[in-house]
């Protein structure tokens, strides 16, 4: 077994090095420039579409725009965002912040491509439902159902392990922060979880149209009185992103030091990590939406990338890089741990419940979504019947996360994440051409874009 871990843990650190950052990175990059760059091109457009029309009406029974951007975001939004900024920082310099706005900005190429394909190719299923996602574009858009079922195989199992580590850093946070035994964290947040997912999509997307705004505007209120508190550092904190961005930066107190290259890998794999461009799972939450035009609802996507990577992991950098606790003796031991100790610096006991508090919502909302994702790759494969089996085995997996067990499939869980990334790049360079089409008809038409600026 000890070779075998090996072994995976070997092929991950390889596959998720270079060969993973230039194939989201780069192929961000080229599919936004094949769309002309549209998100900056259109970008006060885009904003209106989005923030702007956040509380629009939607008929009774249908799944707002809104509420599958929220849905998605419950996904995106996690713990990475509190502790996976500060080890960036700690590997990567100041500089990791910059190039993971680059790989944000770029991201939103990947996320509106493969947004705009799943609601083009979504379909109906037996509860009349819309259902969609990469395992629908690569059947009815590639014409190979048979990567559409490697794919959705590959994410329904990844999403096993998946789960029990969610619930496990849930478990792992409760049990520091409050006392609480594991086991009872695991069956706590089952049954949170489950009475959420049981009502499907319709239910799901009107819990985190509450939850992910609640729980951001939390965190973010609580972190950005801190960074305002020392905003005399703040000219000081840009000074650091972006010269630490194109040059080495020397040890500091508790920071080791940091060259360009490791500047570069930790910001662009942060970026990838936190929003999850091109992985393929927002469109799933995408394709129940109602909306009028597949592009209208690819503006999403930039919505869900501007509130996950450009706001909450930007404020976490801020807390972090303002307050000066990256640089204290013994912040390279415990990275993960400095948003916490920011925090509780600042509010006292208060503030360490706050950031934990955060952290459960962040991944509760997280596994709602997530099991959601995982029945709709079992409805694909084998039908509506075993996705409801699917779902009862993903509940379980939480119990057996929080509690610990099964450690030896996590092993397997980036590996299995890669199966699923590379075939959907694949398929949105595939059928880029279809999006840049449906993009141009919408910038063009008098039904849509003309009409929204009174041009129509």
């Amino acid at each position: 077994m000890e070779a075998i871990i090996n072994f995976v843990n070997w092929i991950t650190g390889i596959v998720w090095g270079w060969p993973m950052l230039i194939t989201l990175g780069l192929g961000g990059f080229v599919l936004s420039a094949r769309l002309g760059f549209f998100q900056i091109r259109y970008f006060p457009y885009i904003i209106k579409q989005t923030f702007g029309k956040m509380f629009g009406k939607v008929e009774k029974g249908e799944v707002s725009p809104f509420q599958a951007a929220t849905a998605a975001l419950a996904s995106t939004v996690g713990a990475s965002n509190i502790i996976g900024v500060p080890a960036a920082i700690m590997f990567g310099g100041p500089g990791a912040i910059f190039w993971m706005w680059v790989m944000a900005l770029m991201g939103m190429g990947s996320k509106f491509v493969e947004i705009v394909l799943g609601f083009k190719y979504r379909e109906k299923n037996e509860e009349g439902e819309y259902v969609g996602g990469p395992m629908y574009y690569m059947k009815k858009g590639l014409k190979m159902p048979w990567l559409g079922s490697f794919f959705a195989l590959m994410l329904m199992l990844e999403l096993v392990p998946s789960v029990m580590v969610q619930a496990n850093s849930v478990s792992a946070s409760a049990q520091e922060a409050f006392g609480i035994a594991p086991i009872i964290t695991g069956v706590v947040t089952l049954v949170l979880v489950g009475l959420v997912v049981v009502g499907g999509i319709k239910r799901i997307g009107s819990v985190t149209e509450k939850l992910v705004p609640f729980m951001a505007m939390a965190y973010f209120v609580g972190a950005m009185i801190i960074v305002f508190a020392n905003f005399g550092q703040v000219p000081r904190v840009f000074g650091l992103i972006f010269s630490n961005a194109f040059t080495p930066m020397s040890a500091v107190g508790g920071f080791a030091g940091s060259v360009v290259a490791a500047s570069i890998r930790w910001g662009v794999a942060r970026g990838v990590y936190s929003n999850e461009a091109g992985m393929g799972t927002a469109p799933m939450a995408h394709s129940a939406a109602s909306n009028d035009h597949a592009v209208r609802q690819g503006f999403w996507g930039l919505f869900e990338i501007i509130v996950d990577t450009l706001v909450i992991c930007t404020t976490t950098a801020f807390v972090v890089l303002s307050t000066d606790i990256w640089t204290r003796p013994g912040a390279m031991d415990n990275p993960s741990g400095l948003p916490a100790a920011a925090f509780t610096e600042f509010y006292g006991a208060f503030g360490g419940m706050l950031v934990t508090v955060s952290l459960l919502l962040f991944v509760v909302s997280t596994l709602i979504v997530v099991i959601f994702y995982g029945e709709k790759q079992a409805e694909f494969l084998f039908g509506l019947k075993f996705s409801r089996v699917m779902r009862y085995v993903y509940l379980a997996s939480i119990v057996v996360g929080a509690a610990g067990g099964a450690q030896t499939l996590w092993i397997f869980l980036d590996i299995m994440l890669a199966m699923i990334i590379f075939p959907n790049m694949f398929a949105l360079f595939m059928l880029h051409g279809e999006v840049k089409d449906l993009t141009k008809e919408f910038f063009t038409s008098k039904e849509y874009y003309l009409k929204d600026i009174g041009k129509a």
